[in-house]
């Protein structure tokens, strides 16, 4: 991978930056209502507009040099420094917010730019985390993931997800013709719901009672509460809604981008009953260079989903997996907007389908 590539991911960092940008633009401005609404201007206007501008990047690392790359420490220090960035901004903008005065829309700008920067900081790392072996690594995402409170997402994932992902077994993987605002709510409480089933299952496996320590979800909401309470003491109850605000917040914009990942796609099932392996045509794909480099090559999902446990730096882009026609940060707005989004990308699923069927 060129240096400057590698270097260029360090542009995750521009994220959590946005929030004390806004406030010191509230400051200098006069107006902290309206600047609490510019990391969502600048994620969903300025980041669309320099994605389209800067264009793409299809070029993926030598397969002789996977292994060199995907073993370098660079890319998973970055990784694991977004831990002690999220959750000092987190103390940070709690603080921000009860010191601000803010108004009702400041208060509702700040809470869904904190929400939206956790979910790309804070769930969209762990997310690169949970996968990769070891102990380290998994453990700090599920730490990521306990300070947004959707920490069920760690084991939903993995066990849930990616057995079942574009099936209707699966919570993530939206039908086409869903609209977004069903979608979302529903992928929070089912996703939720079965990550308790699931560990359930496996402490059952074991012999173990659901209610034990080795219980995953346990401890982790424990960690959730903990911080929960450590808000709720220090900042009071203004601390603590915003605490349980900004997790939720975040965890929605995760299934917003579920909702975009899989949208209308099927694993089409056999007459054993069976649904045909994962690969790369179950996922769609975007290779747009800025955004595939601030949220760790996440776009390149197609390929995430055919090898899930690839490090992001050798993601690859396949060409014959369904394309998005931007990237996430324009197909998130576009995606709140379900008449318009069903414009744009049913056309695209049904071109897809007919593909494959032909093929």
């Amino acid at each position: 991978m060129p240096r400057l590539k590698a270097l260029a991911f360090l542009l995750v960092f521009v994220v959590p930056a946005l929030m004390p940008a806004a406030a010191w633009l509230g400051q200098r401005s006069g107006h902290p209502d309206a600047m609490a609404w510019f990391p969502l201007a600048f994620l969903f206007v300025l980041l669309p507009l320099a994605d389209y501008a800067l264009g793409h990047d299809p070029v993926n690392v030598p397969v002789a040099r996977e292994r060199e790359v995907a073993n370098a420490a660079w890319f998973r220090l970055l990784t694991l420094a977004c831990l002690p960035v999220q959750l000092a901004l987190l103390a940070w903008s709690a603080h921000w917010f009860v010191q601000a005065g803010f108004g009702p829309v400041g208060a509702a700008g700040w809470l869904l730019s904190q929400g939206v920067v956790g979910g790309i900081l804070a769930i969209n790392t762990a997310h690169e985390l949970v996968h990769k072996d070891g102990r380290l690594e998994p453990a700090v995402g599920g730490l990521l993931l306990a300070s947004v409170g959707y920490h069920g997402f760690k084991i939903e994932h993995l066990r849930g997800h990616h057995v079942h992902v574009s099936t209707p077994e699966d919570a993530s993987s939206a039908p086409l013709g869903a609209w977004s605002w069903w979608f979302v709510p529903r992928a929070l409480l089912l996703n939720s719901l079965n990550a308790w089933r699931l560990e359930a299952r496996r402490l059952q496996g074991l012999g173990l009672p659901a209610l034990h320590w080795r219980n995953e979800m346990i401890g982790w909401t424990a960690a959730w509460l903990g911080l929960a309470a450590a808000f709720a003491l220090w900042l009071g109850p203004v601390g603590l809604a915003f605490f349980l605000a900004q997790g939720l917040l975040a965890a929605g914009s995760l299934e917003v981008i579920n909702y975009i990942e899989h949208y209308g796609l099927e694993r089409r099932r056999g007459a054993d009953g069976r649904y045909e392996r994962t690969t790369h045509l179950h996922s769609w794909n975007s290779d747009y260079a800025l955004s595939n480099l601030i949220l760790f090559q996440l776009q390149r999902h197609s390929d995430h989903h055919a090898f899930p446990k690839r490090r992001y730096a050798i993601l690859r882009h396949h060409a014959d997996s369904p394309q998005l026609p931007g990237g996430y940060a324009a197909m998130f707005v576009l995606a709140l907007v379900p008449p318009l989004w069903r414009r744009v990308i049913d056309p695209r699923v049904q071109a897809f389908r007919a593909q494959a069927d032909a093929a």
